[in-house]
């Protein structure tokens, strides 16, 4: 339960960065804003990871494997942004909730883990419940879409993340989910500092609004080093199909951050399609024994 409740704080983390990433995302370039995030993240948790004590001179063993996973996390979001640039959010959105089924193929083949009939049917009703409260109820829109190149850039970041999923369970060798975060924030600093060197030197940080830096801290404190602690906890106690479901609640809590910043609550249809990402949910909870 307590696993479960870490990816809905999860999926509720992730939906601000959406919202509150939308209204910088012509301020500062992809790179630039990755490359900040991370080292300003790896601050916050190593703090926390100096305070706890939980660190350990054989978490340092393999360090290959934080560079890994700090690449794939590093990838995402720039390829998600750089999406953004040229992709409508309605088909970004719908292409996001691919990344559960993306990631119960890879932990098929990494980890050996078998999806029973009831988490396919789960998985299947939470894609249809989340595309209905993508597209907002239109199934004209549903029918019109249209992928170009910004989706398929974006796709690409959505298998990297995808793939970082069961990687975790792969590739911790007993280290604490706030260490095993740690390890990987580092590695993503590293390869971030390294790929956005350029865009970091290019970037007039002293025009920057406001906004651009509140979104900087909640990015890195928020949906990075808090979120990557939900998924990482809970990757190391349930599947990760059932992990990367929790992303269809995502467009249900990207309505809610929304309306606290002012903007209208959407048609009742909406609801429809979140009523049954919930329903997706408890199907998933109930099937607790099995992978």
């Amino acid at each position: 339960m307590l696993a479960h409740g870490a990816m809905l704080l999860f999926s509720a983390l992730v939906a601000g960065s959406f919202s509150l990433g939308h209204l910088i995302a012509n301020d500062i370039s992809p790179a630039a804003l990755t490359a900040m995030r991370f080292p300003l993240a790896l601050l916050v948790i190593g703090v926390w990871v100096w305070k706890s004590g939980l660190l350990r001179r054989k978490d340092f063993e393999a360090p290959w494997r934080y560079l890994v996973l700090g690449g794939l996390m590093g990838a995402y979001f720039v390829l998600m942004f750089e999406g953004l640039k040229t992709a409508p959010a309605v088909s970004t959105a719908a292409v996001f909730t691919l990344m559960p089924i993306m990631s119960g193929v890879f932990a098929y083949f990494l980890l050996g883990q078998i999806a029973t009939r009831r988490i396919q049917i789960a998985l299947s009703v939470g894609a249809v419940g989340a595309v209905w409260v993508i597209f907002r109820a239109d199934l004209s829109a549903i029918l019109s879409l249209e992928i170009g190149r910004g989706e398929l850039i974006y796709f690409v970041g959505c298998i990297a993340h995808a793939l970082y999923t069961p990687l975790i369970r792969k590739l911790n060798r007993g280290q604490s989910p706030l260490v095993f975060t740690f390890g990987m924030m580092v590695g993503a600093s590293i390869l971030m500092l390294i790929y956005g060197a350029s865009d970091l030197r290019a970037t007039d940080f002293g025009s920057l609004r406001p906004l651009v830096w509140i979104t900087l801290v909640y990015l890195a404190v928020f949906a990075s080093a808090a979120s990557f602690s939900c998924i990482q906890y809970s990757t190391l106690h349930l599947p990760s199909a059932k992990v990367m479901a929790y992303t269809y609640l995502t467009p249900s809590w990207v309505i809610l951050w929304e309306a606290a910043l002012g903007r209208p609550l959407p048609p009742a249809g909406i609801w429809i399609g979140v009523l049954v990402t919930v329903g997706a949910l408890i199907m998933l909870l109930r099937n607790e024994d099995s992978l």
